[in-house]
């Protein structure tokens, strides 16, 4: 897979107000020539960097997000042999433990399909127009913008 255009029936981009069904990002990405199925999901968690989280809010600007993600999708496709691949993103409130994304990615092999699915998230966090602004318990609120003083990877 070469290229990831709209209505391409190879990958599945999306941004979305309602439960991301992950079962069935992983049942489009199932085909036979696939050996490996890698499925991240990011959800809601309760503490960062030592604060209390009680919700999130998501936002985005929906025309160059999606387009920033299919070229996120195409750049995957050209490094990696990848059969089909998903990438959809929850836009709203979110609570604790809710799935704010998913990627699901399939390949002839697993190697290829972490390695895959592992640039999509590092790399949709930094380039994506996708907001999320953190309520806090202590009554604050603060936004965070992509590629903001992202934690360090380990």
């Amino acid at each position: 897979m070469t290229e990831c255009a709209q209505g391409d029936d190879r990958c599945r981009i999306d941004l979305v107000s309602d439960p991301i069904e992950s079962n069935a990002l992983v049942e489009y990405v199932r085909v036979p020539d696939s050996g490996a199925i890698v499925l991240f999901l990011g959800t809601v968690r309760e503490f960062t960097q030592g604060r209390r989280t009680l919700w999130l809010d998501y936002e985005a600007y929906p025309e160059m997000a999606l387009t920033q993600m299919r070229e996120l999708a195409n750049e995957a496709c050209s490094r990696w042999p990848l059969s089909r691949l998903a990438i959809v993103h929850r836009l709203g409130r979110l609570e604790l433990t809710e799935t704010s994304i998913a990627i699901a990615v399939s390949s002839p092999h697993r190697k290829e399909a972490y390695e895959a699915s592992q640039y999509l998230i590092d790399e949709l966090k930094v380039r994506v127009p996708i907001w999320k602004k953190e309520h806090w318990d202590d009554g604050t609120v603060e936004w965070v913008h992509p590629g903001a003083s992202l934690p360090p990877q380990g």
